[in-house]
């Protein structure tokens, strides 16, 4: 039911969402030179890496980048600040969902190096397919703030966001249900708590 519920809503919104991507495809690439797209590898259902489709946010550089972002880090465009403050960088994550790589609610999906910190029963997450949004997405929609109030914002994620979203992701693994989905979704649009 799950997946019938995700196929038919993500093609229903990648339809209904064509044009604000027309829009935000001449934003992207009129203010910044790169792709329109940012893919990047995550890990998904049962440990295996798959391509997240997302909208470019920041400049292209070949320098290292940390998968911790903070909220003022200079790499981040302009148009991409205004993208990410409303989390329409994470719209593309649809064709995931109408792939089959994602799911339109579910735990976030890691970068290779974070999903091998599971360890002992919670790696049960990993049977989850990775969400748009979630529980802990929810809990942590301001991450990029918070990161950048950190002295360390690495360690202060490793140490007390990372443990936190497992346990989250963990209670949503024991108690996941269509009408959990629906409240998380709608909490989701509307900025509530579910």
């Amino acid at each position: 039911m799950k997946r019938v519920i995700d196929f038919s809503f993500s093609l229903l919104g990648l339809v209904m969402l064509l044009p604000l991507f027309f829009l935000l495809f001449f934003l992207i690439k009129s203010t910044s030179k790169g792709p329109f797209f940012f893919i990047q590898e995550r890990v998904g259902r049962e440990g295996k890496i798959f391509k997240m489709i997302k909208l470019r946010t920041m400049y292209v550089t070949n320098s290292y980048r940390s998968p911790i972002t903070k909220k003022d880090d200079v790499q981040i465009t302009r148009v991409g600040r205004f993208l990410r403050r409303y989390k329409l960088d994470e719209l593309p994550g649809l064709i995931n969902v109408l792939l089959g790589q994602m799911s339109l609610v579910g735990p976030r999906p890691d970068v290779p190096g974070y999903a091998d910190k599971l360890v002992g029963s919670d790696r049960v997450i990993l049977k989850l397919r990775p969400g748009i949004t979630g529980p802990a997405s929810l809990k942590y929609a301001n991450e990029e703030e918070i990161l950048a109030m950190q002295k360390d914002p690495k360690a202060y994620n490793d140490k007390i966001i990372y443990p936190d979203k497992v346990r989250i992701n963990m209670d949503y693994y024991n108690n996941q249900s269509i009408w959990l989905d629906i409240k998380i979704i709608f909490a989701t649009i509307f900025k509530t708590i579910y």
